[in-house]
């Protein structure tokens, strides 16, 4: 199915971030963990200098777009890796609240530049000729690679937590350090990205070209909203599950182990079913799924007791569908939809909807359930509807491609 990774770069390019995200898994249960053992600061504070480093890095894609523009989208990835190799390695120094702030917003500075030049990388590996939408396969294929690695490494995880004691923290910080320096080492493999014999535009006009662009900013808009539906399962699935829907705590991991293991299979087929649609199309699927998802889960506390388990799995599958299918191609729309002089300026604004959606949604759900445990439901719900018609008027105004034909057997 995955036959892309027989294009040239693309098996480093997987190999890279299968690493990078082994290494992300492994640190990413212990993070807080680590920093309480270490400098003895309350989980409170811990917590605080967490969310400034993330804060203080907002601006970093600004920069980060141009750049990607300017040099090369490969050539900012490996700085991004080498910074975060540096920043891992520096968390054995740790000793205090000045020294944590300092390494992890060091490290959160690379994950920044990271995920601001990563996709223009994927996008830039599409072949002379190739047909367009083997992107969407591209991204689905990221996307698989990511949810495994992750996974994987979250699971191996669980044993350094079992024996808490600081020196295996650190050993694990380490090897995270380890992983990113041997990503970097695999992503010189990835060729140089070439522009199109056919641009000859140079990057040039800075971000007014975007600003002046509205469809563009309506996708990133409506995908903004599809972005906090997606972070929403990590966040307030949980709480809701345990606290609004009593007995049904045990659910959680079930649930969260089922949706990762299905991004991490699933998202080549459900491409390869979309492909009769738009990618616009797609969108808009993904979203009315989102809207049946939300509206089930607010709907669940009128739910029998004797058929919730049942009612809460079909409800999650909506979710799940949603998810598949938007992960990939809503990273395929925004390449395609970008112009090739200002893709990494786009590409690099367009990761501000999962950075906005990670900073509002515990805010958003957690003042909307004080009011009552249905209604951050019913006003995600409510959202993603308005999102889901914005991306149907979008139908004719940003650039997309026709329905494709089935893919070729691999």
């Amino acid at each position: 199915m995955f036959d892309v990774i027989k294009g040239k770069g693309s098996r480093p390019l997987v190999a890279a971030l299968a690493v990078d995200m082994l290494g992300s898994g492994l640190f990413m249960p212990i993070s807080l963990l680590y920093f309480t053992a270490v400098t003895q600061l309350p989980l409170t504070t811990v917590g605080l200098l967490l969310s400034v480093a993330t804060i203080s890095t907002l601006p970093v894609p600004i920069f980060i777009g141009y750049l990607v523009d300017k040099w090369n989208a490969r050539n900012v990835v490996l700085i991004a890796q080498a910074v975060q190799a540096v920043g891992f390695a520096a968390y054995g120094w740790v000793s205090g609240p000045v020294t944590m702030l300092v390494v992890v917003v060091v490290v959160a500075v690379g994950q920044r530049i990271f995920w601001s030049s990563f996709f223009t990388v994927v996008a830039g590996l599409a072949e002379a000729g190739e047909e367009s939408r083997r992107n969407d396969q591209r991204f689905a294929l990221v996307g698989m690679v990511q949810a495994a690695g992750t996974g994987l490494g979250a699971l191996i995880s669980g044993l350094a937590v079992v024996d808490a004691s600081v020196g295996t923290y650190q050993l694990v910080a380490y090897a995270n350090a380890v992983s990113f320096a041997l990503s970097a080492l695999l992503m010189f493999r990835v060729p140089l990205a070439k522009k199109s014999s056919g641009t000859k535009e140079k990057a040039v006009g800075g971000y007014g070209v975007l600003l002046r662009d509205r469809p563009y900013l309506l996708l990133i808009g409506a995908n903004t909203v599809f972005a906090l539906c997606s972070v929403m399962v990590g966040i307030a699935v949980p709480v809701y599950l345990v606290k609004g829907l009593p007995g049904m705590g045990w659910l959680v991991g079930p649930l969260l182990a089922v949706n990762t293991l299905l991004l991490a299979t699933g998202q080549g087929v459900v491409v390869k079913l979309a492909r009769p649609l738009t990618r616009v199309r797609a969108m808009a699927v993904a979203g009315g799924l989102w809207v049946v998802w939300s509206v089930g889960f607010a709907f669940a506390l009128d739910v029998p007791q004797v058929v919730l388990v049942p009612y809460l799995l079909v409800s999650v599958a909506f979710y799940a569908a949603a998810e598949l299918l938007h992960a990939p191609v809503s990273n395929a729309l925004a390449a395609a939809a970008a112009p090739e002089h200002v893709r990494g300026r786009y590409l690099a604004m367009f990761q501000y909807c999962f950075t906005v959606a990670n900073i509002v949604a515990p805010t958003f759900f957690t003042a909307l359930y004080a009011q009552g445990p249905a209604l951050p439901w019913i006003v995600l719900g409510a959202l993603a509807a308005v999102a889901t018609i914005a991306m149907r008027l979008l139908e004719k105004r940003l650039p997309t491609d026709e329905p494709a034909e089935a893919l070729a057997t691999s």
